[in-house]
């Protein structure tokens, strides 16, 4: 079987890698790297348990392979926290009690990274669509829509107060 080399920065870090033509992004993550946050659940792409972020942008890693990433910048929840401090949408999923037991978190949290700007113009309607794609199956979601709520109300604060000076 063929081989193939890649070269990806993940979480800031480069690496180089050879890899099957068939491996997963999914299973890269989880495998050769060793980050285990990135979830696999359907394996079909509609769960979004997988979600990582591919150059700022949110896609399922169980429907990409680990070579077509060669070149690009993925982020997984792994790389949210700064060492010991928390995100400010994981603070706000933990103050809302937005997650149970856990399985599905990682998915919203790069989903909801990678468009709160886009999140900041939306009602709560809009929020629930925006994530229909990322599937929980314990918390009602309405944990989730407030942390949402709380992490775009304190960007939008953090904002202004860096536009104010």
């Amino acid at each position: 079987m063929a081989i193939h080399h890649i070269a990806v920065e993940v979480n800031g870090v480069a690496y180089d890698r050879t890899v099957s033509p068939r491996l997963l992004l999914s299973d890269f993550l989880r495998h050769e790297l060793h980050l285990t946050g990135t979830h696999v659940g359907c394996e079909h792409g509609v769960c979004g348990a997988c979600t990582v972020q591919l150059d700022g942008q949110g896609v399922r890693s169980c429907l990409l392979f680990a070579v077509q990433v060669d070149g690009s910048a993925i982020k997984t929840v792994e790389g949210l926290a700064n060492g010991d401090d928390l995100h400010p949408l994981q603070e706000a999923f933990s103050a809302a009690h937005a997650l149970q037991c856990g399985f599905c978190t990682p998915g919203f949290l790069m989903a909801i990274d990678s468009m709160l700007d886009e999140l900041a113009e939306m009602t709560e309607a809009g929020i629930r669509e925006a994530l229909s794609g990322n599937i929980c199956r314990c918390t009602g979601y309405q944990g989730i829509v407030e942390a949402v709520q709380a992490t775009v109300a304190s960007h939008q604060q953090a904002s202004q107060q860096h536009d104010s000076r």
